[in-house]
């Protein structure tokens, strides 16, 4: 078959290296992880060696794979030591090297998915059983499908939750709720980290408390750290004072810091619906950075509405506030302007303090889709969205409502 130029072979990944968004060497590439059942088969992450340990970086993560190596799309990776799950398997340590009627295993292509930042399996390449004594024959491509045994399920569950895995975080919700608790609770122990997240973020807190119930606090550490930190402290927030300290102490320390954060603030003021991780850049900072910034494609749109502008360190809490640059504002600016000079005036902070109401009314009254919130050293402390209020003043079974209409 034709091997289109975008597929990029296990046997060239491994022993490359995984850099950073900023390209700086994180580790290399020890083996890709792949998950049985999909149709293609999905690649759920790599796995990589990082000094003298063996740790998982999620594909979500990825943002460029090629013949050169992995990099990063942005943030830090787990140093958690990396243990392989039910349904998965190594694609260089297990797969590679397996025979089958056609011949023997020697590579798996891998290529971009239709969704942004996910890769499944499109080739498989083979040695052909021995020929004349002698001659070495040149290796097969044929498609993952026509070799679909490498790739079968363990287990019917994993099948279910690898078709639940390949929806929407919507579908996955509508599709659960349908479930008696006992399956829902099997499916979401099979789901990997990532999409387990993604499905705890579409489900009101009683039925995230509900689902997770009987997860070990090891697996639901890595759950959290997959999850936006704002939903994470609102599930957190559903559990006792020690069992939140026994998740936190779970999670990667820098995924909890600011999910620790969040739990000091009282869940209805700025504090507690705020995002602790808005867009946010130094003054000299040039209006090409910011729209960089703002093209990621997995921000979710309020938070792609605008960048926040303050003085060093602009991790929250920053240093001091100094204003807000629009999107329509930065698309009507010189590339090269420093955001500091393309500040709006007319925006107003909210104090962290202040009520969900307040903030309602606030972000209504300027009609804006986010809100930054500082506290009394006006240094930023993050920001609230709209969808951030929106899921305070809906009735709590908005969600099921939705799906029932």
């Amino acid at each position: 078959m034709t091997v289109p130029d975008r597929i990029v072979y296990v046997s060239r990944l491994v022993r490359r290296s995984l850099v950073g968004a900023d390209g700086a060497d994180v580790g290399r590439v020890v083996d890709v992880v792949l998950a049985s059942g999909g149709r293609p088969p999905r690649v759920n992450g790599f796995v990589v060696a990082v000094q003298r340990r063996h740790v998982f970086v999620g594909a979500g993560r990825v943002g460029e794979i090629d013949a050169e190596g992995v990099r990063l799309r942005r943030g830090s990776i787990n140093l958690r030591q990396f243990e392989l799950r039910s349904g998965e398997r190594l694609a260089s340590s297990e797969v590679i090297g397996s025979r089958i009627r056609q011949g023997r295993v020697v590579d798996i292509g891998l290529e971009p998915a239709p969704e942004p930042f996910a890769w499944e399996v499109t080739t498989v390449a083979l040695a052909r059983h021995r020929g004349l004594p002698g001659r070495r024959r040149t290796p097969i491509v044929i498609d993952w499908s026509e070799a679909g045994e490498l790739f079968a399920d363990d287990r019917p569950i994993d099948r279910e939750a690898a078709a639940l895995g390949g929806l929407h975080p919507a579908e996955m919700a509508a599709a659960i709720r349908s479930l008696p608790l006992s399956r829902r609770r099997v499916l979401a122990s099979a789901l990997e980290d990532e999409r387990l997240a993604d499905l705890l973020e579409e489900l009101s807190e009683d039925e995230q408390v509900r689902l997770i119930e009987g997860l070990d606090r090891t697996r639901l550490g890595r759950v959290l750290d997959e999850m936006e930190a704002d939903d994470a402290a609102d599930l957190l927030a559903e559990f006792s004072v020690t069992r939140q300290a026994e998740l936190l102490g779970a999670m990667d320390p820098e995924e909890a810091e600011p999910v620790r954060r969040l739990l000091t603030y009282a869940p209805d003021t700025a504090g507690g619906l705020m995002t602790p991780e808005p867009i946010i850049l130094g003054p000299q900072a040039t209006v090409a950075d910011a729209l960089a910034r703002i093209r990621d494609p997995d921000l979710p749109v309020p938070l792609a509405s605008q960048v926040f502008v303050c003085q060093p360190p602009l991790e929250t809490p920053t240093g001091r506030y100094l204003g807000v640059v629009g999107v329509q504002r930065l698309l009507r600016e010189a590339p090269s302007k420093p955001v500091g000079r393309c500040l709006d005036e007319d925006w107003e902070v909210i104090d962290v303090g202040a009520s969900d109401r307040q903030v309602a009314e606030r972000l209504a009254a300027y009609d804006v889709v986010a809100i930054p919130v500082t506290d009394s050293a006006k240094r930023l402390v993050g920001a609230v969205t709209i969808d951030d209020v929106l899921d305070r003043v809906l009735p709590s079974n908005w969600r099921v409502a939705r799906h029932t209409h």
